[in-house]
């Protein structure tokens, strides 16, 4: 009898998967936690517990986290605009999403803090009526929300492309209003890509260095994010207390990505998706 074997190539394939994986993303990983061991336990405490640290931590993550809501929800905003609707400049909206993702992060950063700035563009009006928008916290969630927005639109684009409308048509010619068609039927198909776009956005976002440091003020306690910290240290040649807060970021990184990870596959579980 025939066997059904799996497709050719299949062995190749995996070992060129673990090898390149190894390389570019674990041996990494492995040199950051095993330089934290050679660390003294005291003065690892000492360096990442210390209040400017903290501080960073909770502008770092909870920024990332605002920004990827705010993302999450204007984006697929954005998503169901330009998939359902053709207008005037489509395409030009459609290719300037995909813009943060061309742009080198320094230049978004030069711009921003250009446009948002006291005598910029947006930053006059705004400073006006008493709102400064940049060399602050309100600086850094705009940067971040810039860098995080196509996460969200690509990711629910392509499955609101694909659903099927026949089903919205059914709700409304059984009496359904567009609010109850949108929240039961087109809402719950796209949760599986809402949560991957939110994960990566937020993912981005943490780790996010180039387009922030131009726009935040960069005042310790008050507008330092932590890869700038880690930066500054590196500078200083205080290589062990980089490694410190690196490996503390990574740490909080995983856990919370593990956690939005785990609320997809309920998500996904509960809506029947294969995302």
């Amino acid at each position: 009898m025939l066997k059904n074997n799996i497709l050719p190539g299949y062995k190749i394939s995996l070992i060129y998967t673990l090898t390149y994986l190894t390389i570019i993303l674990l041996f990494p990983l492995i040199a950051i936690i095993s330089k934290t061991f050679s660390i003294p336990f005291e003065t690892f405490w000492q360096t990442v517990s210390s209040p400017r640290v903290i501080a960073s931590y909770k502008i770092s993550i909870g920024l990332s986290l605002l920004a990827a809501c705010i993302n999450t929800i204007f984006g697929t905003i954005l998503a169901w605009c330009i998939t359902r609707y053709k207008f005037f400049g489509y395409k030009i909206v459609d290719g300037l999403i995909d813009l943060p993702f061309a742009l080198p992060t320094a230049v978004a950063g030069i711009a921003l803090s250009a446009i948002y700035a006291p005598n910029g563009w947006l930053g006059k009006p705004l400073a006006a009526i008493g709102i400064q928008a940049s060399f602050n916290k309100l600086g850094i969630l705009l940067a971040l929300i810039f860098i995080g927005l196509p996460f969200i639109v690509r990711t629910v684009q392509p499955i609101m492309q694909e659903l099927d409308l026949e089903q919205e048509a059914a709700a409304s010619s059984l009496g359904a209003n567009r609010f109850q068609v949108f929240t039961r039927i087109t809402l719950p198909a796209l949760y599986p890509g809402i949560m991957t776009g939110f994960a990566l956005a937020f993912a981005r976002a943490i780790g996010e260095y180039g387009s922030v440091i131009f726009i935040a003020g960069n005042i310790p306690m008050v507008s330092e994010i932590t890869p700038l910290l880690i930066v500054s240290y590196l500078e200083e040649f205080d290589y062990l207390g980089a490694t410190s807060i690196a490996v503390v970021m990574l740490i909080i990184s995983g856990i919370l990505l593990f956690i939005i990870n785990k609320l997809q596959y309920f998500v996904n579980k509960s809506t029947g998706s294969n995302l």
